[in-house]
Parts: C-alpha cells; sequence; structure tokens
C-alpha cells in the first residue's frame, strides 16, 4: 500500500512543544546593523542544539531566469557579505555568471526563527578561494577534487573510483588546488529575521540596504 499523503502532512505539525522553544523578539531592541543579529541569532541555534545550524538554502535563476533552489553550507559573514563556495562550472556557478544575484534562507525550528539574505553575488579572488578550501576538511577537499558537479554519471561506479581517487590526492597533498573552486559572497540588499510566535502573530523585521546606511522596517506575517 501506498503512504497517504494528506493524512501523514495533516499529522504534523510545526514547532511542537517537545522539541521547539519560541523565544521573545522584542524589534525596537534590534541593533542598527544585520549582521550583529545574525550572528547573535547563530550562536543562539548553536546553543540551542539546532542540527546544522550552518546550511542554509541558496536560490538563483539561469540565464532563462528559471530559478533553482539548493542547501549549502555558510563559510562566514563579515561587512563583506554572507559566504559560500562552489564550483564556477556548476549549475549554480553557471547561473551566477549568468545572473550575479541570490537569495539565502536560513531555518533554524529549535527557535522557530528565519532569516532570509538577499543581494549581489560576486566571486572572491582565486587565491582567496583556494586558501578557503585548504582551511576546511581533507574530505571537503576531496569531494572538490572530485569534480565535475552537476555532469551527468555514467554509474555509481564511476563516481567511486573518482572519490576514492580524490581522497588519496586530499591526503597526500593537502595544499593541492581545485581551479575551479570558487568562493563567492553575497553583499545583502535585505536581510529579514522572522521570529515565530505560538499566536501566530510572528514577527518579521527587514533590513534595508540604502547605500547611506541601513533603514529597517516590520512586514505583516
Amino acid at each position: 500500500m501506498g503512504t497517504d499523503l494528506p493524512a501523514l502532512l495533516r499529522s504534523l505539525r510545526v514547532w511542537d512543544a517537545g522539541t521547539t522553544t519560541l523565544p521573545a523578539f522584542d524589534p525596537d531592541t534590534a541593533p542598527p546593523t544585520p549582521l550583529p543579529l545574525f550572528t547573535d541569532w547563530f550562536a543562539q541555534a548553536v546553543t540551542a542544539g539546532q542540527p546544522e545550524p550552518h546550511t542554509m538554502s541558496l536560490a538563483t535563476a539561469d540565464e532563462e531566469g528559471r530559478p533553482d533552489v539548493r542547501i549549502v553550507m555558510l563559510h562566514g559573514a563579515d561587512p563583506d557579505g554572507w559566504s559560500f563556495a562552489t564550483h564556477a562550472t556548476s549549475r549554480k556557478g553557471r547561473a551566477l555568471e549568468a545572473r550575479p544575484y541570490a537569495a539565502l534562507a536560513f531555518y533554524w525550528p529549535v527557535l522557530g526563527r528565519q532569516v532570509r539574505v538577499r543581494g549581489p553575488v560576486a566571486p572572491a579572488p582565486h587565491e582567496e578561494s583556494q586558501a578557503d578550501l585548504h582551511a576546511r576538511s581533507t574530505g571537503a577537499l576531496a569531494a572538490a577534487l572530485t569534480g565535475r558537479q552537476s555532469e551527468e554519471l555514467a554509474s555509481a561506479d564511476e563516481l567511486r573510483e573518482a572519490s576514492a581517487a580524490a581522497w588519496t590526492r586530499a591526503r597526500e597533498n593537502p595544499s593541492e588546488p581545485a581551479p575551479t573552486w570558487t568562493l563567492y559572497r553575497l553583499r545583502p540588499d535585505t536581510v529579514e529575521f522572522f521570529q515565530g510566535a505560538a499566536d501566530r502573530a510572528h514577527i518579521r523585521l527587514e533590513y534595508r540596504s540604502t547605500g547611506f546606511g541601513w533603514s529597517r522596517a516590520l512586514l505583516w506575517p
């Protein structure tokens, strides 16, 4: 028998009281710029035990305007922007070259929080991209050296062979370059902080870059 998807969906609840705490959030006390608030919320998500709080959805559009989304890892957030990495030759790398604008979304259900970041994206210099890669784990380097991301794969065996060879190279030469591996920075136009509330009066605070600093506004949930 197949799964009764509608019944399964109706059985689920968001922000179960056994696993979620909805903290109070007073937007009047928020800092004048978004980065300190993001850093604070990120640290709180880590402390609350949110699994993989550094993962985020990355939304792009290709040269024909067709949207795409996937989960990637946050590599950093500083005054220069929110950073992530991929092969420049991958599907998302090609999309960013055609349309260098993207959106990020973090979801931390243990606190009923979301953070959405949107803005133009630019690649970091090659040397910085390689330094970022080599500061990560051996597995990260092996994955980058496996290469041909997003290209069609003939078989699982081909992947296993390429991956094993890449692991060997990464262990033997931890500084081996991955030429197409690129660090990207998204410099935000807007950053939205969403705090869920049990009574559904959710708080949405949006920061907007004005060219002269940041403005803030509340949004209807």
